[in-house]
């Protein structure tokens, strides 16, 4: 089995904002463009459905099928997907096969690894933020995500998942954290 501990831990920091939200919360905006909570919270199910049918070796039109469906428990549903998917990256060669995703083309496992534990890192901020809860995030994580990132960081601004990218109003000695949310598009 392989050494998923970023992606535990990412998942677990989404996951406890997903299990804080009260009724009234699902509909609050998010600093995500045009999703509200709920819609965030379907994006996190979904990217983990489809992070599971790539590593059972689905095309990326395949992969397709894990968005659009109905969704009826979402708390049940991101605790089954996160499952699966922590399951799918454990196994033997998960890193090393190479994995047709939709956006990003032919890429290693190692890097759809680390995408998925990047969003869910941010979309837990996300989340705080919507909900007015503690926005934290976990140092050894931020810097974990922040090293994967950086070789997105010249054009980060351009693939559109980002909003506009940097704003160039972070300095270099900012902290981390405040440093990776800019990076990802976040203006904490």
């Amino acid at each position: 089995m392989g050494d998923v501990s970023e992606l535990v831990a990412a998942q677990d920091l989404a996951r406890r904002k997903v299990a804080g939200l009260t009724e009234d919360q699902w509909t609050l905006p998010t600093p995500c463009d045009k999703w509200d909570v709920r819609a965030l919270v379907v994006h996190m199910v979904e990217g983990s459905r489809m992070t599971l049918a790539l590593l059972d070796g689905a095309s990326a039109e395949e992969s397709r099928l894990a968005f659009g469906v109905p969704h009826e428990d979402l708390v049940a549903e991101i605790d089954l997907a996160f499952a699966d998917e922590r399951d799918a990256f454990a196994r033997p060669a998960s890193f090393d096969m190479t994995v047709h995703h939709l956006a990003a083309g032919d890429i290693p496992g190692v890097r759809l690894y680390e995408f998925r534990t990047g969003d869910y890192l941010l979309h837990g901020w996300d989340l705080a933020r919507a909900t007015g809860t503690d926005e934290r995030l976990p140092d050894d994580l931020v810097a974990w995500v922040w090293t994967a990132m950086q070789p997105m960081a010249p054009f980060i601004g351009q693939v559109g998942v980002f909003g506009t990218g940097p704003s160039g109003t972070v300095a270099d000695d900012a902290p981390l954290g405040e440093r990776l949310l800019d990076l990802a598009g976040r203006r904490p």
